[in-house]
C-alpha cells in the first residue's frame, strides 16, 4: 500500500520526536534473520527497554535531520535495515545484547549507532559492548561506598573501644590487687 506525502510527513515527524526522546539508537542489517529470531532479539532488547523495528530508509533519513541529528555515513541507510531505539539510556546494555545477538546469529550485523550525542561505527559499538552496564556500574558503586563508610565506622570507633578496654584492663587489675 502506497502511503501519500502526507502520511510519509506524519510517520517521519512521529519518528523524529521519538529519535529525540531516545538516548540511543543503533542501525542494524537483518537480512537473513527469521521471524523467530527477530522476535528472540525483540524479546531480550525489551529488558533494557530498547526497540527493535524495520524501518524504511527515507523516512528515517528524513526524522534524522527533523530530529537535527546529522547522518554521518550516508552507507548507514542502504538496503535493508533495522533500527534499534533506546529509551532507557543504558547504551551499553543494548550494545552488549546486539554483540550477543550477532555472534549467536550473523546475519545480523551492527551498522553504526548513536549514543552520548556521538555517532559511532561498528567497531566503536562493538567497544562499547565490553565496558560495564549501568547497574553494574551501580552495583560497583554501592559495594565501594559500603566497603568505605564500614571502614570509616570502624576508624571511629577504635579510640572508644581502646578507651574502654583500657578502663576494664584497670578494673581487672584493682581486683586482683584487693584479693
Amino acid at each position: 500500500m502506497q502511503l501519500t506525502k502526507q502520511a510519509k510527513k506524519e510517520q517521519s515527524s512521529k519518528m523524529a520526536q521519538e529519535v529525540r526522546s531516545c538516548s540511543q539508537f543503533f542501525f542494524t542489517h537483518y537480512h537473513g534473520l527469521k521471524f523467530q529470531d527477530m522476535a528472540e532479539l525483540r524479546k531480550r532488547l525489551k529488558a533494557f527497554r530498547g526497540e527493535y523495528r524495520i524501518v524504511k530508509n527515507s523516512l528515517v533519513r528524513h526524522a534524522l535531520k527533523e530530529a537535527g541529528i546529522p547522518l554521518q555515513e550516508e552507507d548507514v541507510l542502504r538496503g535493508p535495515v533495522g533500527m534499534v531505539l533506546g529509551k532507557n539510556g543504558d547504551a551499553t546494555g543494548i550494545a552488549k545484547v546486539l554483540q550477543t545477538f550477532s555472534k549467536e546469529f550473523p546475519a545480523l550485523k551492527v551498522r553504526a549507532g548513536y549514543a552520548f550525542d556521538r555517532w559511532m561505527g561498528p567497531e566503536d559499538c562493538r567497544n562499547l559492548s565490553n565496558l560495564q552496564s549501568r547497574p553494574e556500574l551501580l552495583q560497583r558503586l554501592a559495594g565501594v561506598l559500603y566497603t568505605t563508610l564500614s571502614q570509616i565506622a570502624s576508624v571511629l570507633e577504635a579510640p572508644l573501644r581502646d578507651f574502654l578496654l583500657a578502663v576494664r584492663a584497670l578494673q581487672d587489675k584493682n581486683k586482683h590487687r584487693e584479693t
